[in-house]
């Protein structure tokens, strides 16, 4: 199932999402406008609201707040990229110029900002106490993720443990939020709303061990980011992680020494020392299992062309190139 198949299931939701997003980026201030409709134009696939849509149609919702929760989903997560940029110094997102570069941290910081309050009050419109609850914990989760990512900073001995509770705090919440809301509006139970939730973070686990990996073996034009941007920060990711524990002694050293003074100085040499430890292998089944608890998460489901997505959706979080 390609990307394109996936997203004609929901087709009409999907555009929904999009006018309502463009509709809600309104402001009286001219520049809120401007730079908002430059990161949401951006080429992003729209994934969080996409599982959203997806999770409310397989449970046969026949409302219409699952389109405003696609929406506030994509003003969250788009706020988080704002804020991010600023804090790792990012030059290229989605291969563009970010909005720190283009307009300066201060635009990116408060337009982000923006967002989150205007997410607020959609939130508030849908009058729905157990949809604020979801939100609220994932926002204050997302936040907790991003604070643990910079402790890890600079850090050679991050364990495997800790990255992947960075992975499901700072990555996958949204998913999950985005995907227990959708359960939520159709009526559906704890059960129902836990498997949606189960599903979606390991499906963001998956999408980001996937993007570790693009790291080492993708390009800037396939990514839409620079390549080594991760090592460059300093961040320990799983292939790192993995070469450090499982790599020759010099690799180990090596790496240490790079995550620790951050930079790109031996980029090159790195690349080759982490595909040559087998970290890109292990990194891969890391993700493929991911993707497989997400799929089975996915039992209590009906069978539908919208969880046969769903389970697309996961397969396809491991397998791309961008």
């Amino acid at each position: 199932m390609k990307f394109s198949d996936i997203q004609a299931t929901i087709s009409d939701d999907f555009k929904a999402v999009d006018a309502l997003i463009m509709e809600q980026l309104n402001s009286d201030v001219p520049l809120i406008g401007e730079v908002g409709n430059y990161i949401v134009s951006s080429g992003g696939k729209r994934l969080r609201p996409l599982v959203c849509l997806l999770s409310a149609n397989a449970f046969n919702y026949k409302g219409s707040d699952h389109i405003t929760m696609g929406a506030i989903v994509e003003f969250l997560h788009t706020a988080t990229l704002l804020h991010d940029d600023v804090v790792d110094q990012s030059v290229m997102r989605r291969g563009k110029a970010t909005v720190n570069t283009v307009w300066g941290n201060p635009h990116s910081v408060l337009v982000g900002d923006f967002l989150i309050s205007r997410s607020f009050q959609m939130m508030v419109s849908l009058g729905n106490i157990a949809l604020m609850e979801i939100l609220a914990e994932a926002t204050n989760t997302i936040s907790k993720g991003e604070v643990l990512q910079l402790i890890n900073i600079h850090d050679p001995d991050t364990t495997e443990e800790s990255y992947m509770k960075v992975i499901r705090y700072k990555t996958a919440k949204m998913f999950e939020a985005a995907a227990e809301a959708g359960a939520v509006m159709a009526g559906q139970g704890k059960e129902q709303v836990n498997a949606m939730g189960d599903y979606a973070r390991h499906m963001g686990a998956a999408f980001q061990l996937a993007d570790d990996i693009l790291d080492y073996t993708g390009s800037a034009e396939e990514m839409g980011k620079n390549v080594g941007d991760d090592l460059a920060e300093g961040k320990p990711t799983m292939p790192l992680i993995y070469t450090i524990n499982n790599g020759t002694a010099a690799q180990s050293a090596t790496i240490r020494k790079a995550i620790t003074k951050g930079g790109l100085d031996n980029l090159e040499e790195i690349i080759e020392m982490v595909k040559s430890s087998g970290a890109i292998e292990y990194t891969h089944e890391y993700a493929l299992n991911e993707a497989r608890l997400a799929a089975d998460a996915l039992s209590i489901v009906p069978e539908s062309k919208y969880r046969d997505a769903l389970e697309g959706l996961a397969k396809l979080a491991v397998e791309r190139s961008s």
